[in-house]
């Protein structure tokens, strides 16, 4: 179904190159697709515990097939978070690797494939799920939330071929998987690929172990895909010295990344001939809604770019007007086919209709320029008032990251906290944001803690910076 569409056309090709060595081929998923739907049955619920291995690529896989509704969820969330999911939603399925099988008691095994098994469970009190329902997208990484994004079958087609159509995709393409399946981008990432028959480099480890290195070279990657946190690994890696022919484009979303980075790689790029992509996306949207092309990464670094194909952008202020003006910031509202179907918190919300009806705001403020390239400037809620001077967080921690890269800032109203790595920098980080702000010194205090909490795509989550 959907993105299964076509794999036959494709049976001949490598769609994957694992990292022991490994190749897949599309007809080997069209053999194991065979053999998952006899043990499944259509519109039932599943827990999918993901890694970057074949077994959990062609779970994945069988179920969209085969219409199964999977929680794409980290195999790496804790035990106590997955009992919890587990109780809220009763899945009739769980697609688990096979040394956590232990866990699920009450499950029967069903089918196993190299390191996965299938167990199936008591089905009596299922829900009914919308026809058009794919799959949940957990929204908040770690926390084991019962939170989830409803993605259709038309979200997840629609946002592949529209990302496949600006990143000029073809079954020539090669991209290693540097982000886990169960978060929006790398699956996104995996999808936009796979509609065209091009060969995955299949890796659950991070750009900073020696076997993500040594696949990427040995596997000729053509593209490499990241949030923030990786480019800045990748800057400290010594990146721009190495030798890598095959590699052609980059690709960054999940995040605003500093404009040092940002200048950095579009720069080399550039000059080394390589194409560098900064991109704009939320879950809520399945993964993607903005890409700056390319050809404009150095003239509009640091901006989020336009709408991808079949997608619209516009700007309101407080009174939910549409801005005209250029320059003028606003919360970002965006349409298209991509957008989710709403959220859901329990079992019965599974049966729920479309509740966005193809628009989604997204929470961002952003202001677009002259030119019609939008670029974003924080979070509508991320914003206080320092001695009656309203003060974007998010502004504030890029002005910070120039001088101190680990910080985080939160706060409410006549006083900022933020959060360093560097107890040296205390008080130059007051003067120097007292500076750049023109705001009394005593607006800020500065707390230095061991590491910033992020999640696993590099997001700061800012609940958990408290108790660090």
């Amino acid at each position: 179904m959907v993105i299964i569409n076509g794999f036959n056309q494709y049976s001949n090709n490598k769609l994957a190159i694992c990292d022991d060595g490994r190749i897949l081929y599309y007809s080997d998923f069209n053999v194991f697709d065979n053999q998952f739907k006899a043990k499944t049955k259509t519109r039932s619920l599943a827990f999918c515990f993901c890694k970057n291995t074949p077994a959990s690529l062609f779970g994945y896989l069988g179920m969209i097939s085969n219409k199964v509704v999977p929680i794409m969820l980290d195999a790496k969330l804790e035990a106590q978070l997955r009992t919890t999911l587990f109780e809220i939603y009763t899945p009739t399925y769980i697609w688990l690797p096979s040394d956590m099988v232990g866990e699920f008691k009450a499950g029967t095994e069903v089918f196993s494939w190299e390191s996965y098994t299938l167990l199936t469970f008591d089905s009596s009190n299922s829900k009914p799920l919308h026809p058009d329902l794919a799959l949940l997208f957990a929204t908040s990484g770690s926390t084991g939330s019962p939170k989830l994004v409803r993605i259709s079958y038309e979200n997840l087609l629609s946002n592949a071929n529209s990302i496949a159509e600006y990143l000029s995709i073809d079954e020539n393409e090669r991209p290693i998987t540097a982000l886990p399946m169960n978060y929006s981008f790398g699956l996104s990432i995996i999808n936009s690929h796979l509609i065209k028959g091009a060969t995955l480099l299949l890796t659950d480890k991070s750009v900073m172990e020696k076997g993500f290195w040594e696949l990427l070279k040995s596997g000729k990657a053509t593209s490499l895909s990241g949030v923030p946190y990786t480019f800045e690994m990748l800057s400290m890696l010594r990146f721009f010295k190495m030798e890598l022919p095959h590699l052609k484009t980059l690709t960054q979303a999940g995040g605003k990344l500093n404009l040092k980075y940002t200048n950095e790689f579009a720069a080399f790029c550039h000059t080394m001939g390589k194409r560098f992509f900064v991109m704009y996306g939320q879950t809520e949207a399945t993964a993607r809604m903005a890409y700056l092309p390319n050809e404009y990464a150095v003239a509009k670094a640091g901006s989020m770019g336009i709408a991808i194909p079949g997608g619209e952008f516009w700007l309101i202020d407080h009174q939910k007007q549409i801005i005209q003006e250029p320059e003028v910031v606003g919360e970002l509202v965006y349409r298209g086919k991509n957008v989710s179907m709403g959220y859901a918190e329990g079992i019965n919300d599974l049966a729920k209709a479309d509740e966005n009806n193809g628009i989604l705001y997204t929470g961002d403020m952003a202001k677009r320029d002259a030119e019609g390239f939008y670029y974003i400037v924080g979070r509508n809620k991320r914003f206080i008032k320092l001695f009656g001077n309203r003060v974007n967080l998010d502004e504030t921690e890029q002005i910070l990251k120039n001088m101190v890269p680990e910080c985080a800032c939160v706060g409410v109203d006549d006083q900022m906290v933020i959060y360093i790595t560097e107890p040296t920098q205390t008080e130059n980080v007051i003067n120097y944001i007292s500076g750049k702000t023109g705001i009394n010194p005593k607006a800020f205090s500065v707390k230095c803690i061991d590491t910033i909490p992020k999640n696993p795509s590099g997001k700061t989550l800012y609940a958990q910076l408290a108790n660090q």
